[in-house]
């Protein structure tokens, strides 16, 4: 994928957060570039107990102010390729996400049973939704799936209005209220939909405010009634796969109602409770992590600030999960302790702070380091003081961090040609000429197919860096500090500012298995590769350029189309999708990264691009011609009204044909 501007959290719109590939698109193409990858814990509602706290603060009176959009639809981290058009700065670089599914020798965690998912309606659009007021929205959600409510974080317009405006969201935050009260620790009484639709109009109303209204202190009561009923419940510590699905949107929550700081408590409750016996559920173990997401996007709320200031036991309680849980710095969940530290070393933001933070995060550095199996604890807590407290570089021995991390993780440079430069981890002298060799011929291949004239104009993109982490775990670890991508992804191409002489494009990517089909194991090689071509000859402008009409079918398409016929393999994903008819030809003329799944993006993309550079080239080079002078809505046009619905009946048919096996072999 081309790299799009994402948002901090669990983004960029995520499917749901149990999806195996997830879209790292976050949903949040509306906004400002601020954020990255990254995601739950406890402080009880209610007079003090000896068991349960009160919350932090006393409800709120008035809206707060919010820096940052709400994280979209779930999503976990994907081996998708993925795509930004400008560097993330370290204060955005969120905490690390897991990725499905999580087996391996250290970790038998398991993905959440689909019983969690109630029977679906009859029917999931937004006017469902929209049309439906009171204890009948209540339960049309309730009888939704989770999955269904995942798909109206895309919602917008009149649409958004209907079915988010505040009235309705103070009725769910209601019926929120009453389910937690009586929440068994699974999601039976279907309180996961209730909570998942909260977030998604939080989301939408950030985004969208000018069509779904304001939120005031009525909607922001009612929440916080919910979320205190919910984390006062007795199963509010469970340990099961169930309970952790619903817990970590629960958390999720608490940051979506930029709540951070009434929920200190509560964070501090589930990091310390963490022990082996969460290992269990992968949902568990997510659950506990999604706690970094509200404390690092805290970061953007001045009362989560003053909070911490007043109290600053939090920054204890993430020194010492990060410093106690050591040993998973080896294993599947090393994030975790990562995460722990990078957290702990952030509050170096806060100059009230600084005096307790600095001796922890020396003491985190020298508790790790900058390669091995430490290294996600020691690049991540070095970061937050590269960007909170450069001054005292020397204190940490963490000056010219960048020439740092990559002399450490990016020994090997290998030239290609001019156009080709490879920084590699550990790729040996053959496995990078072949990828070069790999490269270098697809670019006839390429232009054989968009039948261009040269680059568009103003585009001075002449060479690609092609960067190859080791493993996904090295790509986690130190090529977001380095580069300032999102890493919850399969790779990403950083396009930049093409105008720029002094620009340089660069994708980044990773050796995720030996003998996994891609030029010397590098994962996504091609499709990333394609996105360089395609956007130095096909499309003019930078990445955002293009991103004022629906044109995803295209560029997540054609990059698929071209890595899988120039490689000459099929995309079974494709194949099997084929048969389904899941979508028209000219629903996907309106595929966005905000309204599009894994599916609707990747493999259906595929087949759009397939089925109109095998029927219909004519309309190919139209659309083409618009892409290349900037005119995005000419092009759209093309495709939108000039085609409409007239291929959708030839398209279906000849999905049926591509199902019965034409499309195993390459068209080109």
């Amino acid at each position: 994928m081309r790299r799009r501007p994402a948002l901090p959290g669990f983004h960029p719109g995520s499917p749901s957060r149990f999806a195996s590939r997830i879209l790292a698109v976050s949903l949040a193409v509306s906004a400002l570039i601020a954020g990255l990858l990254a995601a739950p814990a406890l402080a009880a509602a209610g007079p003090k107990t000896a068991t349960t706290a009160a919350p932090t603060t006393t409800a709120v009176t008035k809206p707060k102010p919010r820096a940052l959009s709400p994280l979209g639809a779930n999503t976990a981290a994907s081996d998708q390729a993925d795509a930004q058009s400008g560097r993330l700065a370290a204060t955005h670089v969120r905490p690390l996400s897991p990725r499905l599914p999580q087996t391996s020798s250290t970790s038998k965690a398991v993905r959440p049973p689909e019983a969690t998912k109630h029977a679906a309606a009859a029917s999931c659009t937004p006017t469902d939704f929209g049309t439906r007021t009171g204890s009948e929205l209540v339960a049309y959600i309730q009888d939704s799936t989770t999955d269904c409510i995942n798909t109206l974080f895309g919602t917008t317009g009149t649409d958004a209005r209907n079915v988010f405006r505040e009235a309705q969201m103070v009725t769910v935050a209601g019926a929120f209220q009453d389910a937690s009260q009586t929440y068994p620790g699974d999601n039976s009484t279907h309180v996961w939909q209730l909570v998942l639709f909260l977030r998604a109009g939080y989301y939408v109303q950030y985004n969208d405010s000018a069509d779904v209204g304001d939120y005031g202190p009525t909607l922001a009561a009612a929440t916080e009634g919910g979320l205190d009923a919910f984390t006062a419940n007795c199963h509010f510590m469970d340990v099961s796969s169930e309970h952790g699905s619903v817990l970590g949107d629960v958390i999720i929550l608490t940051d979506s109602a930029n709540e951070q700081a009434r929920y200190l408590d509560t964070y501090k409750r589930v990091l310390n409770a963490y022990d082996s016996s969460y290992d269990a559920y992968w949902s568990m173990d997510t659950a506990v992590n999604d706690v970094f997401t509200p404390l690092f996007r805290g970061h953007f709320n001045p009362a989560f600030i003053s909070a911490v200031t007043a109290d600053p036991s939090i920054i204890d309680t993430l020194n010492s999960f990060a410093l106690n849980h050591m040993s998973m710095l080896s294993g599947t969940w090393y994030f975790m302790a990562s995460n722990a530290g990078t957290e702990t070393a952030r509050f170096l933001d806060t100059p009230g702070l600084q005096d307790k933070v600095r001796p922890m995060v020396k003491g985190l550095l020298g508790a790790s380091s900058i390669t091995g199996p430490t290294a996600p604890l020691w690049v991540g807590a070095a970061e937050m003081t590269s960007a909170h407290d450069a001054a005292q570089c020397s204190y940490y021995d963490t000056c010219d961090l960048t020439s740092k991390l990559t002399a450490a993780a990016l020994p090997i440079t290998y030239k290609c040609d001019d156009g080709h430069t490879f920084l590699a981890q550990s790729l040996t002298a053959s496995a990078l000429a072949e990828a070069c060799k790999s490269v270098q011929g697809q670019d006839a291949y390429f232009h054989g197919i968009v039948k261009d004239s040269g680059p568009v104009a103003d585009d001075r993109n002449t060479n690609i860096q092609i960067v190859v982490f080791a493993s996904p775990r090295d790509y986690q670890t130190y090529s977001g500090w380095i580069f300032g991508n999102s890493t919850n992804n399969g790779g990403e191409y950083l396009e930049g500012n093409p105008a720029d002489p002094d620009n340089q494009a660069r994708f980044v990517a990773y050796v995720k298995s030996v003998g996994d089909g891609f030029p010397a194991d590098i994962w996504n090689l091609n499709h990333e590769y394609t996105h360089y071509l395609d956007g130095r000859y096909d499309t003019y402008g930078d990445f955002s350029a293009g991103q004022t009409v629906p044109d995803i079918w295209w560029i997540e398409g054609f990059a698929e189309y071209v890595s899988y016929s120039y490689r000459g393999v099929p995309d079974t994903e494709a194949l099997s999708d084929a048969g389904k008819h899941t979508y028209a030809l000219s629903t996907l003329w309106q595929s966005t990264y905000a309204n599009s799944d894994l599916a609707r993006t990747y493999p259906w993309g595929y087949l759009a691009v397939r089925y109109m550079i095998e029927n219909h080239p004519d309309d190919v080079q139209a659309m083409l011609t618009k892409f290349r002078t900037g005119d995005y809505a000419g092009a759209y046009a093309v495709y939108n009204t000039g085609i409409g619905t007239r291929y959708d009946a030839d398209f279906a048919a000849w999905l049926d044909t591509c199902a019965a096996g034409a499309c195993r072999v390459s068209s080109s």
